[in-house]
């Protein structure tokens, strides 16, 4: 008769610990969600930012040995992403290709300019600093013009900043509601043996020495829902891949990581705290008091 009670109490305890890995894991699964999405944010406004074209003209009589000579100088300035020389040949090209005419044979010479058409790094990717940087460039010889879309600009960094925070604020509120679900979910875990706690404050067994096994189960739980959280989170970015394999484009490797470790080390931490917490909790209270609850 022992052995059955003995064999009900172990399965009932292997049921509520595989009930609250999944349901902590659960939890982690959109904690991760916002964790990613807030850093793939962050590349996404550099991916923007940094394909963003600023096209500046350059004088007529540029040679090729100059102009190759302006554009190696123009890739060591610390703004610059990328650039593309544009010659004045190629313009004619294109603009033959277009028009299906040759506009030297009524100009009687070539009329375009060559020019040159970059990127910028992402932090200088806002009208305040193009405003110095075009400020800059024109000074420069063999420079006629520096233009780039100031609307189109202003709208981008306008729009990101925006998104970056409703993420933020979102990631707060699930931050706190995370931890709600989790301590609600280790407080039922700990509420059953609640008598087994105060047996153990009765004898004489320390605080500390009462908590310890508490704790050590709830990092294993935080551990195991973590690793679960991220293969379910794995799986999702492998379908998401197949199905749209340019999103590497944005979502590097750095990010999985910090998102795969940050679901770890939450899972690791909430529980852990809302265990410490819980148990603390019921090492409060009287004998008759746990009956009561």
């Amino acid at each position: 008769m022992g052995n059955n009670k003995n064999a009900t109490r172990s399965r009932q305890g292997g049921l509520q610990v595989i009930t609250l890995c999944i349901s902590t894991a659960m939890v982690l699964i959109l904690l991760g969600m916002v964790v990613f999405t807030v850093l793939s944010a962050k590349n996404l406004s550099s991916y923007v930012k940094e394909n963003l074209t600023v096209f500046m003209d350059l004088g007529q009589d540029l040679t090729e040995t100059e102009a190759k000579q302006f554009c190696d100088n123009l890739t060591a300035k610390k703004y610059i992403n990328s650039l593309k020389y544009i010659s004045k040949e190629q313009v004619l090209e294109e603009t033959k290709k277009t028009l299906g005419a040759d506009p030297t044979e009524f100009a009687g010479t070539n009329p375009f300019l060559p020019s040159v058409e970059f990127q910028l790094n992402a932090d200088y990717a806002n009208n305040d600093s193009l405003k110095w940087i075009s400020e800059e460039l024109t000074k420069l010889p063999n420079v006629t013009e520096v233009r780039y879309p100031e609307d189109l600009i202003y709208q981008v960094n306008k729009t990101v900043r925006k998104i970056s925070l409703v993420l933020l604020i979102l990631a707060a509120l699930l931050m706190i509601v995370s931890f709600v679900l989790i301590n609600n979910t280790v407080k039922l875990s700990i509420y059953a043996r609640r008598f087994n706690i105060h047996t153990m404050k009765l004898v004489g067994a320390s605080w500390g020495f009462i908590r310890k096994p508490f704790v050590k189960q709830a990092v294993a739980q935080g551990l195991a829902a973590g690793l679960l959280a991220n293969i379910v989170l794995g799986v999702a970015m492998y379908f998401l891949v197949q199905y749209q394999p340019d999103v590497m484009e944005v979502v590097t490797w750095k990010v999985l990581a910090i998102t795969a470790a940050a679901v770890l080390l939450f899972g690791v931490i909430i529980t852990t705290i809302c265990s410490w917490f819980s148990v603390n909790k019921f090492l409060k209270m009287k004998a008759g008091e746990l009956y009561k609850i």
